[in-house]
């Protein structure tokens, strides 16, 4: 898993908050973790799809496709409720509802401590389709943390100002593993 240290302030973060993405034959994997305490959408229920779950903590991939200007949103929250929007160029909406991106799976685990771990399978055929998602696609994760006096956190350079995510001139290219099938595993 990769750490986020800084917020976009370069403010420490503590404790960090880590991701990983991982592509199996299937899927897209979005895995978030953080050894801390969050604030959840009081309407967010696990695996459910949720709205706004950005006004709490949540950990945020946005994808880009490597032609059109095209952008996913996905949003994990720590109890395993998400919520995904299609963009076609910086906070346009490619539809005015909420349409729940088919198939899109999540899991969750909650400690104790209040630490949590999350993860969201998203099918890649759906990726492809829409994003023509492969070595050339982008994509930047975040974080918005300890709600309600919200630090915001990116694994990409968002330069000066406000926080400001959806900016895909500046995502990346993925880094992610791609896990083969091992032979004779039940």
């Amino acid at each position: 898993m990769f750490g986020i240290l800084t917020d976009t302030d370069e403010e420490p973060i503590s404790p960090p908050a880590a991701y990983a993405l991982v592509e199996d034959p299937l899927r897209l994997w979005f895995i978030a973790a953080r050894g801390a305490a969050a604030q959840i959408h009081p309407q967010a229920r696990p695996g459910g799809f949720q709205a706004d779950l950005w006004q709490h903590d949540v950990a945020e991939l946005f994808l880009a496709g490597p032609a059109d200007g095209r952008y996913f949103e996905f949003n994990l929250a720590p109890n395993g409720a998400w919520w995904s929007c299609e963009f076609i160029s910086p906070r346009n909406r490619a539809e005015a509802l909420d349409i729940a991106f088919p198939e899109v799976a999540t899991f969750a685990d909650l400690a104790p401590d209040g630490g949590w771990l999350a993860a969201m399978a998203i099918p890649l055929n759906l990726l492809q389709a829409r994003l023509d998602f492969g070595v050339n696609t982008t994509g930047n994760v975040n974080f918005i943390l300890n709600s309600p006096n919200q630090q915001f956190l990116s694994a990409s350079p968002l330069g000066p100002g406000p926080a400001d995510f959806h900016q895909p001139g500046k995502f990346q290219p993925l880094r992610r593993q791609r896990i083969e099938p091992c032979a004779g595993l039940p």
